[in-house]
This record gives structure tokens, C-alpha cells and sequence, in this order.
């Protein structure tokens, strides 16, 4: 199958989101939405987590002014409990906030990965042609996990700006003239954000961006570590690995630089806005205009405020990073399939398997035709061969009944149905695929072979096994049809793997059956099973073969030739083999092919 992964293999890596995205924010909050209730409690929560921030120092300033400064402690005792009252209620709601607020953020995530894991599995195979499998995993790995964090401060954040306004207006009814003394700093605060975002933003979108190639490169290597293995590539690529390695190493660092800067800017306009207290409000003390008690709390406050905007500064880059992440994964949730049920696409009910190709052409992409214009008919029932030189276009032609991509021409039909006008759930209930990879799944040997039909009860499976003739290796193994598979089936032979994807297809009972390249791969022996167990598998259903072997297909109904895009021949073997055309050149190469390796040996 033809791959086009280029350039857009990268997922958009490149492009970024704003430092705030209303979009994203709002898609968000849709998901926040099932939880409103909980959304309302912690709301509620931050105010009065808010209000007793506020209220502390107020508390003091009353004690000082109203008992200490004058030597009257009556009534201090009651200062002192309201204060240890504000305050347990301040550990309380900020207790119920915090726990909330994990609460909902791991249910959004929940929520999101579900989606994107749901829709991943919708999109069409052109999608996943033009994107590396690494990239797609860093949206929802890394990129999932970024907006964890942005839901995390998101309620923190509205705590601080809560807490900001708040201690603003405290030290306005105080002193509006000390409050805006004290405030002076902030249009600096505002001076430096604008200046460094300018530069953290690009920063952040290359930490994106080396992650996904990182993830990207491990993905491949770890995938095709047998091959590495077997060519003696692993130093080179590990060099390749070094360089998307210390890449990210190196965007992350920057990434770090910019961040390093904040913090240490606004400790220094701490340090300032609390000299232009003590300065100040020291003389406005000394000249009467403004009460001891009041120039503490206006010191408690000056601290105070520079807390969320300490925690606002830190938290600033990881806005930044979620909502980069926030536009990836929408755009990626946005992503419409190229083959998807068309407007009321009706049920393909129970078929008889009748199949015609009407002029089909197909091209992945533009200019570059695969099929050109074929005309194929397959009785119900009729098991049919296709073959053809590498390249041919064997897999498309079954790809495209399949659904897994959609003919750029023409019209595909089962029984008279266009596939197009058929809804895909329905169409793949009739249809059973063995490839020649097989694929495994984690789980035991039992729920791989009923991956397909769910309700298939023991004896439909022991029934399927044993008709392939899997039956017999599956019983001498410890657990039997229990027996865990590990990743991709890797403690079966490949051929014990292969028996296992046809009981699979068998129990499923499908009236459509395709087996593309089915026993490339296998033995002899194995190989001689699977011709034994295919007269069952085949027997009532429509059935096509694509294979190498041509050996493998001499029993076939029909043969049909498949040569740059087009049927080129069909007919029986012999029918062919009196051409002396494609299948016949085809088959003195398999000849050949095989005295070869015979004599090797």
C-alpha cells in the first residue's frame, strides 16, 4: 500500500496556538459542563477561600488599632478567635477547591482521550498514511497531558484574580493614596510579560514540536527493532535519535531560560512595592494621616499581592503551552474522515456476495493513478485470485471494497448496493480480512479469535480452531485458549499467528472473505494446513485471494492479472498459462525463484 507521509507526517507540529485561546477555552468548558454541579461547589469554594485571604489582614489591622495600639486587650480574645475562624475556614475551602478541582480536571481528561481515541479510530486510512504514528501519540499523550495542567490552574488562576481584585480594593478603603503608591510597579510587571511572551511563545511551540519528533523516532525504532537489529543499525540510529534528542533537550532548556526570567522579576518588584510602603506609609504614620495597624496590613497585603501574581507568572508559560496544545488536539478532533457514511446511508443487510467493479480508478494522490479503470465481476460464491508484479495495485483493489479508502472513479457493488450508499458498520459485518501481517491483540488466545464476534461462545471458537487446524498447537500450550498473548502475539510463531487470524475470520462468518497475502510469511507445514482449512473457510462465500505464491492459487475459480493499475488478464491457470503473457512470465519467475533457493540450500 502506498504511503504518503511527508511533510504533513508531522501533525502541523509547527503551528501554534495564542496565550489565550477563547476557542480552545470554550471547547473546554464544554466538556466541564456534565460536571456543573461540581464546577458550582468549587466556584463557590474559591470566593470564600478569597474572601478570607482579604479578610487575615484586616484582622490584624483591627487587633492593632482597635486594642494593642491603645492598651485595651479586653477584647482581643475575640479577635483572636474570628482570626482562627477565617482561617480554618480558609484551609477548609481551600481544601475542597483543591480536591474538586483534580476531580474534574482528571474527568475532563477522561473524557478527552476517550474522544480523540474514538475518533482516531474512525479516521480513514488516508489519514494515517500522511501522519507518523509517533506524532498522533504525542497529541494524545503529551498533548492531553498538557491541558491536565491548564485545567489545573485554570481554577487556580480565577483563586488569584479573585485574590487580586480583593486585596485591591482592601487597600483602596484603606488608603487610596498609599494603595496607589504601592501599585506603581505594576505597569512594569506588565512592561516585562509583553516583552517576554513575545520571544517564550516561539520557545514553547519548538518544545511541542522536538517532543513529537522524539516520540516519533522512538515509536519507529521500537517498532522495527528486528530489522535495526538485523542490518546492524543501531548505532546510526542512535545517532539519529541523539540529534531530535538533544533537540528537545535544547528547546527545553530556552524554554527554561524564558521561564527563569519571571520569577526573579517579580521578586525584585516585591522587594520595591514593599519599600515604597515602608517609605511612605512609614512618614504618612508620622504625620497622622494613617493608623499603625493600617501600614501592617498594607505590608501583609503588598506581599500578599504578588503572590497570584507570582503564581499567574508561573503559571503563564503553561498557559501558553496548553492552549498550543489545546488548538493541536481540537485540530485533530476536527479532522473529518474521507470515507464516512453518506446521508441516510442505508443497512447492508445479509448478502449473498455478488461484487462488481464499474470503471473504478483510484489515485492517493493527485496525478499519480493506482487504478485505471477496471471492470471486474465476482459471482456469489466464486473464490477469485489476484496477482500481479509488486506495485500492481492488488491491495488497493480490495482496500477500496474494504472502505477503507473510496474510489477517485467509478462504482463499486454487492448485490447491487454501491458500497458508498451502505453504512460502514454494516458493510464490515460482511466482510472477514486475513493479512498477511497478522495482527494480535493483548488478551488471551480466546478473545482474539471471537476479536470479531464477541458473543461467539466456546465451542464456535474450539469449532473455528479447529477447522484452520490451530486447534492442535493451541491445546499443547500451558492455558490453552487462555493463554495471555503478549504485544502483537510475540510469543506465537508467525504461523501460529496466522492460524489464529483465520479461526478468527471463520468465526466471524463473513459471506465476503479477502485475504491479502495471507501465507506469505508461513511454512510449508503451516502452509499446508491453511489449504486444508481453506476449502471450509471458502466454502459458500466469496472469496478474493491476493498472493505472491501463485502455487497458492491454482485452485482458484478465476484468476485475475493485475498489471499497472489495470486487469491485464483472468482467466483459469491453465487458461493463463496458454497466453504466455503477464501470469505466465509471472510464473516461470516463481519457478525460477524457487530452483534458486532449493539449490542455496
Amino acid at each position: 500500500m502506498m504511503m504518503m507521509r511527508g511533510h504533513m507526517g508531522r501533525l502541523g507540529e509547527e503551528e501554534g496556538g495564542q496565550i489565550y485561546d477563547h476557542q480552545v477555552v470554550a471547547r473546554l468548558s464544554g466538556y466541564l459542563w456534565p460536571h456543573w454541579r461540581l464546577l458550582l461547589v468549587t466556584v463557590v469554594a474559591i470566593v470564600l477561600y478569597t474572601g478570607t485571604v482579604v479578610a487575615l489582614p484586616w484582622t490584624i489591622k483591627w487587633a492593632i488599632d482597635s486594642y494593642i495600639r491603645v492598651d485595651d486587650l479586653s477584647g482581643l480574645d475575640l479577635v483572636i478567635l474570628i482570626y482562627l475562624l477565617i482561617a480554618g475556614l480558609q484551609f477548609g475551602t481551600n481544601y475542597i477547591h483543591l480536591r474538586l478541582m483534580a476531580y474534574l480536571g482528571q474527568g475532563v481528561l477522561y473524557t478527552l482521550r476517550m474522544a480523540l481515541f474514538k475518533h482516531l479510530q474512525r479516521l480513514s486510512m488516508s489519514y494515517h498514511d500522511r501522519h507518523e504514528v509517533g506524532a498522533v501519540m504525542s497529541r494524545v499523550q503529551n498533548d492531553v497531558q498538557q491541558l491536565q495542567e491548564f485545567l489545573s490552574i485554570g481554577l487556580l488562576s480565577l483563586a488569584d484574580l479573585l485574590s487580586l481584585s480583593g486585596i485591591i480594593a482592601a487597600m483602596f478603603l484603606m488608603s487610596p493614596r498609599l494603595a496607589a503608591i504601592a501599585l506603581m510597579v505594576v505597569p512594569l510587571l506588565i512592561l516585562i510579560l509583553i516583552v517576554w511572551q513575545r520571544y517564550a511563545r516561539i520557545s514553547f511551540k519548538r518544545v511541542r514540536t522536538a517532543i513529537a519528533n522524539v516520540n516519533s523516532g522512538l515509536q519507529e525504532n521500537i517498532s522495527g527493532v528486528r530489522v535495526i537489529q538485523s542490518l546492524n543499525r543501531e548505532r546510526a540510529n542512535s545517532r539519529r535519535f541523539e540529534r531530535a534528542n538533544y533537540e528537545h533537550l535544547d528547546a527545553n532548556l530556552q524554554a527554561g531560560r524564558f521561564s527563569s526570567v519571571l520569577i526573579p522579576s517579580v521578586e525584585v518588584l516585591t522587594a520595591l512595592g514593599l519599600a515604597l510602603i515602608v517609605y511612605f506609609g512609614g512618614a504618612m504614620v508620622l504625620d497622622g494621616t494613617l493608623e499603625v495597624g493600617a501600614l501592617v496590613a498594607f505590608a501583609l497585603y503588598i506581599q500578599r499581592f504578588f503572590d497570584p501574581v507570582r503564581n499567574l507568572t508561573m503559571q503563564y508559560s503553561q498557559l501558553q503551552r496548553a492552549m498550543v496544545s489545546g488548538a493541536r488536539i481540537f485540530e485533530l478532533l476536527d479532522e473529518e474522515p474521507d470515507v464516512r457514511d453518506q446521508p441516510g446511508a442505508s443497512e447492508l443487510d445479509s448478502v449473498r456476495g455478488e461484487i462488481d467493479y464499474k470503471g473504478v480508478g483510484f489515485q492517493y494522490e493527485y496525478g499519480s493513478p493506482v487504478l485505471r479503470d477496471v471492470d471486474l465481476h465476482v459471482s456469489a460464491g466464486e473464490t477469485v485470485a489476484v496477482v500481479g508484479p509488486t506495485g500492481a495495485g492488488k491491495t488497493t483493489l480490495v482496500s477500496l471494497l474494504l472502505r477503507l479508502y473510496d474510489a477517485t472513479a467509478g462504482q463499486i457493488v454487492i448485490d447491487g448496493h454501491d458500497i458508498r450508499d451502505v453504512t460502514l458498520d454494516s458493510l464490515a459485518c460482511q466482510m472477514g480480512v486475513v493479512t498477511q501481517e497478522p495482527l494480535l491483540f493483548s488478551g488471551t488466545i480466546f478473545d482474539n479469535i471471537r476479536f470479531n464476534r464477541t458473543e461467539a461462545t466456546e465451542e464456535d471458537v474450539k469449532a473455528a480452531a479447529r477447522a484452520v487446524g490451530a486447534h492442535e498447537f493451541i491445546s499443547k500450550l500451558e492455558h490453552r485458549y487462555n493463554t495471555p498473548l503478549q504485544e502483537r502475539g510475540g510469543n506465537l510463531s508467525i504461523g501460529q499467528r496466522q492460524l489464529v487470524s483465520f479461526a478468527r475470520a471463520l468465526v466471524a462468518d463473513p459471506r465476503i472473505l479477502i485475504l491479502d497475502e495471507a501465507t506469505a510469511n508461513i511454512d510449508t507445514y503451516t502452509e499446508m494446513l491453511i489449504q486444508q482449512a481453506l476449502e471450509e473457510l471458502l466454502m459458500g462465500r466469496t472469496a478474493l485471494v491476493i498472493a505472491h505464491r501463485l502455487s497458492t492459487v491454482r485452485n482458484a475459480d478465476r484468476i485475475i492479472v493485475v498489471d499497472e493499475g489495470s486487469i491485464a488478464e483472468q482467466g483459469t491457470h491453465s487458461q493463463l498459462m496458454d497466453l504466455n503473457g503477464v501470469y505466465a512470465r509471472l510464473q516461470t519467475l516463481t519457478v525460477n525463484r524457487d530452483e534458486s533457493c532449493e539449490s542455496s540450500n
